[in-house]
């Protein structure tokens, strides 16, 4: 298993080098937010794709 230091640094070797200081946080907190939603999804609590979907269509019909 990866740490979170090696995550980044990672993600610095897939980086152009001439990224900017925001491409780079924004790269970061992406990795950091599936990083999360992975967790979610190992212990469980997820929500089905059916479930998404009923519950956006709330949205997409008005």
């Amino acid at each position: 298993m990866n740490t979170a230091i090696d995550e980044v640094r990672e993600l610095l070797n897939r980086l152009p080098a001439e990224a900017s200081f925001e491409e780079i946080q924004y790269q970061v907190y992406v990795l950091d937010e599936i990083s999360r939603g992975s967790g979610e999804i190992d212990r469980g609590e997820g929500v089905e794709h059916e479930e998404v979907k009923r519950r956006l269509a709330k949205w997409l019909d008005e």
